[in-house]
């Protein structure tokens, strides 16, 4: 009788599963999703990561002396970068073209020496938007950039 009890039960958990509620508009995925292999199913999130530019992996808990907890936190914090230039790349007349749309307080001497001159700090303390911004420009430019 205990044998049958066992088996009485399982039917009853599987069912409070089932009853939990699904929107209806999204049904049909999470019926599909529930048919799918742990391969499948590994796939499809992969899909999802590259599609949206976000990851499934579980957020790491911040501890008070952890390193990767004040890393972050730092990054949250900070208002002002500076865009340094690390290496010009194979394209130095593009790189100094950038350089003194950036600072275009630059002459083209001086901007030429800056580029040569990598590793070295094109702007300081800009906005995140413009330090950003500055970047996007190196980069296109062929120069490796590194905001601080």
């Amino acid at each position: 009788m205990a044998e049958e009890k066992d088996t009485k039960e399982a039917p009853k958990e599987e069912s409070k599963e089932e009853t939990k509620a699904v929107d209806p508009k999204f049904a049909d995925l999470v019926k599909k999703i529930e048919e799918m292999s742990a391969v499948e199913l590994s796939e499809f999130v992969k899909v999802l990561e590259d599609k949206f530019g976000v990851s499934a992996a579980a957020p790491i808990m911040m501890t008070g002396g952890s390193a990767a907890g004040e890393a972050a936190e730092e990054e949250e914090a900070k208002s002002e970068y500076d865009v340094v230039l690390a290496d010009a790349g194979s394209q130095k007349i593009a790189v100094i073209k950038a350089v003194r749309e950036i600072d275009q307080n630059l002459g083209l001497k001086d901007a030429k020496d800056l580029v040569e001159a990598a590793p070295k700090t094109v702007a300081k303390a800009m906005a995140k938007d413009d330090a950003e911004e500055a970047k996007k420009k190196l980069e296109a430019a062929g120069a490796k950039v590194e905001l601080k």
